[in-house]
């Protein structure tokens, strides 16, 4: 039997990008692993993920959560420097 942990580790994400798509989608943790499985290996994948975890830093602002937008950040900076549009 898979664990979530091994499911994120096969996803080609992070879990903190696993996270931040469950955040944006508003769904649990195994679905977001899937949906962003999925979308790193079709071909709008990578400017549909980059654009998910931008929105959360735009919510997350809006909010005044200074330290989950910094932290979004780091995931969008991760992101990009892993993946910068391979998928």
């Amino acid at each position: 039997m898979l664990t979530l942990q091994d499911c994120i580790e096969l996803s080609d994400l992070s879990e903190d990008e696993i996270l931040a798509i469950a955040e944006h989608e508003h769904v649990p943790e195994m679905l977001a692993v899937e949906m962003g499985c999925y979308l790193c290996h079709s071909p709008e994948g990578d400017r549909r993920i980059r654009h998910m975890i931008a929105d959360d830093i735009k919510h997350s602002r809006e909010k005044g959560d200074e330290e989950h937008t910094a932290e979004l950040r780091s995931v969008l900076k991760h992101y990009i420097n892993e993946h910068h549009g391979t998928a």
